[in-house]
């Protein structure tokens, strides 16, 4: 998933906190959970239920791109490329080898017809292991599931991968840009995107987890636009007064994502014109909504702090899981009704494990590298 601590606070600034893009992201990071609970029952993209929540990939994107051009932007005068980078990897990675080896743990576990892991050799699930630690992508000679995911351990990690990727443009590319000329990445970048989304092979942007052509091209535009249009709006972005932003943008995160596919399988294009106006209008909106937005009381402010706080670890470590009710639903024929209890029991779990290990071991962990590495 594509995130970033919204107050840097692992670096301590004095900015403001953006409490409530911070909740936004929370309850996104839930959203995708959900989302893909589902993929146990569809049998492709056209009946998933829930069927949009792929869209908060490309709604963590922007809000990275807006955060880091908000809290790294101004300080290039006293910050090298290496600090940067040093940062971005004690707030990232952490997590990645969190994932991965919770993966690793439970593989043997997740067998079904769809994947029958009994036949992979244990040196193979320890190559792939050590690839998904150090975001190596997973070539089809080591792709162990089958699938044909980059992450066969933690499909999500492929957020991470293109993250990073943005973080290098940015710090050696994009933020040298001048507003228009950014702009101008922005417009085209979105063209791109509009175009992939409406005439391209899928009539969607649930692409980028694989190593095949469309998923190449269509996980790129998804990160360069929104991204650079994160980035824009850090820098242009100018708040208003708004009144319930936390409940009117959390609402909005919630239907989009639960909308069904539009236009079946004759109208492709009407699906990626829905995605398109998504990304390249809604979700905008959305971080203005967000940023200008103010929490109100001591108990929304801990709300959207837990949301935001628990978003990435829950983001990272829910999948492994996913795959484990995958294949329980497949292997005993389950019905989502059958299925519920440990639908329930998946989601408030995955949301108590990232607390568990933000608390016992991100923070820890990012503290004392921070403090190892100090700038």
């Amino acid at each position: 998933m594509a995130n970033t601590k919204i107050s840097a606070a692992a670096f301590a600034d004095t900015k403001p906190h953006y409490n409530i893009l911070n909740g936004y992201r929370g309850v996104a990071a839930i959203t995708v959970v959900c989302f893909h609970l589902f993929e146990a029952f569809a049998t492709s993209h056209l009946d998933q239920k829930i069927n949009h929540g792929y869209l908060a990939v490309d709604f963590f994107f922007l809000l990275s791109g807006f955060v880091i051009g908000y809290a790294y932007d101004d300080r290039w005068k006293t910050m090298t490329v290496k600090n940067f980078l040093k940062r971005r990897l004690i707030r990232l990675h952490p997590m990645v080898i969190m994932g991965a080896l919770i993966g690793a743990i439970l593989f043997y576990t997740q067998g079904c017809s769809v994947w029958d892991v009994s036949k992979v050799p244990l040196s193979m699930l320890l190559i792939s292991t050590v690839f998904n630690l150090f975001l190596i992508p997973s070539t089809p000679g080591f792709e162990i599931r089958g699938v044909g995911e980059m992450y066969p351990l933690n499909g999500p990690s492929w957020t991470l991968f293109f993250e990073y990727i943005g973080n290098i443009l940015y710090v050696f590319f994009i933020r040298k840009l001048p507003t228009i000329a950014l702009s101008l990445l922005v417009v085209l970048t979105g063209l791109g995107l509009a175009s992939f989304a409406i005439w391209g092979p899928l009539g969607d942007l649930c692409v980028g987890y694989a190593l095949t052509e469309e998923n190449i091209i269509g996980g790129s535009l998804r990160l360069l636009f929104s991204f650079s249009a994160g980035l824009l709006l850090s820098r242009v972005f100018k708040p208003f007064k708004v009144r319930g932003a936390f409940w009117i943008g959390s609402i909005v995160i919630v239907v989009l994502s639960f909308i069904p596919r539009i236009g079946g399988a004759e109208h492709l294009w009407m699906n990626g014109l829905y995605d398109s106006f998504c990304v390249l209008i809604v979700f905008p909106i959305l971080i203005c909504l967000g940023a200008s937005g103010k929490t109100t009381d001591k108990t929304s402010t801990r709300i959207c702090k837990f949301l935001g706080d628990i978003s990435y670890p829950l983001y990272i470590v829910h999948y492994p899981f996913i795959y484990l009710y995958f294949a329980w639903v497949k292997n005993e024929n389950l019905t989502f009704v059958e299925s519920l209890p440990g639908a329930v029991a998946l989601v408030l779990g995955s949301i108590f494990l990232a607390y568990i290990c933000l608390k016992f071991y991100d923070k820890p962990v990012r503290k004392a590298l921070t403090k190892y590495f100090k700038d």
